[in-house]
């Protein structure tokens, strides 16, 4: 199905039947993908007393209780509220939900014991005003990123002069396919998501960052037109299911 979307007075033409969708869906079990040292998320029929919630168990419907968690358990989208003393919720943040985007693909270089996302390496692959959502899909990007148990590996991490890079290149929405752009024990300085945010002295309230991401391989980089849905949470962080159309 093709489609004129007219965006900031611009119009662009997708197929609106070639979604290409970058979230990593939520599972009940252990092949999901987990961070920040919690254990997979639970999906399972409602008990009281007799009753199972499940057709198989002879329940009319099947009806789940679902325990898990935003940061830990998959693709979502943060707001400020992530790091604020006051709360601010994403379902108030983001209102608009189509952007322009760019799609990258960056290998992390070594300093010390890390593997980081420096200014330098964003130069290479992104300018200012090129699109008001970015996307950054890290090297190597092994399908098991899909189901990887992410604590207590130090993963790569957005630097804190590439987040101000992106910042004043007029990225408003940064999509990675990380648990978190900063530094997974950095005794909670959290330089990448404070610059990015430009918080707290001239905060940008309607910046998102959207986190474990999952882009094949099969998706090329370049420009495309983003799809960026949230659950209707108030919170500050919701699940999310960013969709990619090629323009």
């Amino acid at each position: 199905m093709l489609a004129n979307i007219i965006h900031k007075d611009k119009t662009y033409h997708i197929d609106l039947s070639k979604a290409l969708d970058i979230s990593l869906s939520l599972r009940g079990d252990a092949k999901n993908p987990v961070a920040w040292y919690l254990g997979a998320p639970v999906i399972e029929p409602v008990k009281d007393g007799d009753f199972i919630g499940k057709v198989s168990e002879g329940a009319a419907v099947n009806f789940n209780n679902v325990k898990f968690n935003p940061h830990a358990h998959g693709t979502h989208t943060e707001c400020v509220g992530h790091i604020s003393l006051e709360f601010h919720s994403i379902n108030q943040t983001l209102k608009n939900f189509f952007f322009t985007a760019k799609l990258i693909s960056v290998e992390p270089e070594s300093w010390l014991e890390d593997f980081v996302i420096t200014e330098e390496i964003l130069r290479k692959h992104f300018q200012k005003d090129e699109a008001e959502a970015l996307v950054i899909r890290t090297s190597p990007n092994y399908i098991e990123k899909r189901s990887r148990k992410y604590s207590n590996t130090n993963w790569p991490y957005l630097t804190e002069d590439g987040a101000i890079y992106l910042r004043n290149c007029g990225v408003q929405h940064l999509l990675i396919d990380l648990p978190s752009v900063d530094k997974e024990k950095d005794g909670g300085k959290l330089l990448a998501h404070k610059a990015f945010w430009n918080y707290p002295k001239n905060t940008r309230f309607d910046a998102t960052i959207t986190e474990l991401v999952y882009v094949p391989n099969s998706i090329g980089d370049g420009n495309y037109l983003l799809n960026l849905q949230i659950a209707s949470f108030e919170n500050d962080a919701a699940p999310s299911k960013p969709v990619l159309y090629k323009i």
